[in-house]
């Protein structure tokens, strides 16, 4: 773990605390993001920071070092761990200094940042998913990744109390959102592969990753274009494949969708194809997308 408040990293795990009077903490006003670390590398390290840096900007947030300063941390941080395959989440909070709602008696920002070791090899079976009947934050805080995340908690945990492993929430005009931390793709009957509009949901950088590689499978013939813009619950639920996508599930295949199966019950040979190129990314991809660690 490191910590601005330490000043440094630390191995010994008793030692891994946020103080309590940290803003982030009694009153969540922090932000935070992961990167993924495959095989000695961190993929988009570079991307996540910039939407890390974004979402402070919007959580009125002045980080306590520039960027460069802070992914040295954050690689440092890695190398120190000795993890080769993992994941390393950080935070930028409004910092320690009293239990007020203003952070105006905060002596400074707080960076922390911890490395989280692989358990279990990923699960990429079919899912069911439901609809969410917990409200979708506002679009002022649903593109901002911020630590408020109580309505994903909920909807998570509604999800599988139905039996689920999701529950997709709807826009505030019944479109097509996202997941609790994932977005949503479909694959249309016209074989087309479509996302969701990212102006009122989370940028999902897995999402925009696979748009930028998609161009392999259209020239493969893989699937036929590709769209993103408002989705109807109905086109959805009528879509030939739908996937979750995410640092998390990478892509996942949905085969249910409250009552209505997709497609024929099965994972697609889209959905499939697309996880592979953002697995072969992680693991082979170009310098621009994977940070070698010096261990």
């Amino acid at each position: 773990m490191y910590s601005s408040v330490f000043a440094g990293i630390i191995l010994d795990q008793a030692a891994m605390l946020i103080p309590m009077d940290d803003h982030m903490v009694h009153r969540g006003h922090g932000v935070f993001d992961t990167a993924a670390i495959v095989n000695g590398f961190l993929y988009e390290l570079e991307q996540h920071l910039d939407r890390f840096l974004g979402s402070a900007t919007k959580a009125k947030i002045k980080p306590p070092f520039d960027k460069e300063t802070i992914k040295r941390i954050l690689v440092q941080t890695v190398s120190a761990s000795s993890c080769k395959n993992g994941a390393l989440r950080y935070w930028l909070s409004s910092g320690p200094g009293d239990f007020q709602l203003s952070p105006s008696g905060c002596h400074a920002s707080a960076l922390y940042a911890i490395v989280i070791q692989d358990q279990a090899p990923p699960n990429y079976k079919g899912i069911k998913v439901i609809t969410s009947s917990i409200p979708i934050k506002p679009p002022q805080f649903a593109t901002m990744k911020s630590v408020n995340y109580l309505p994903n908690v909920l909807s998570k945990m509604e999800a599988e109390e139905s039996g689920a492993y999701a529950a997709i929430w709807l826009d505030e005009q019944g479109f097509v959102a996202e997941g609790p931390s994932m977005n949503v793709a479909f694959v249309t009957q016209e074989n087309e592969l479509l996302m969701p509009s990212f102006d009122k949901i989370l940028s999902g950088r897995a999402s925009k990753r696979v748009l930028e590689l998609v161009g392999d499978l259209v020239k493969k013939g893989i699937v036929g274009g590709v769209k993103v813009r408002d989705v109807s619950v109905e086109e959805g639920k009528r879509a030939r494949e739908m996937m979750l996508i995410g640092s998390g599930v990478i892509v996942r295949p949905v085969l249910q969708w409250d009552d209505q199966v997709i497609g024929n019950g099965k994972e697609g040979a889209v959905t499939e194809s697309m996880r592979n190129l953002i697995l072969e990314d992680m693991k082979n991809g170009p310098s621009t997308v994977r940070t070698v660690i010096p261990y």
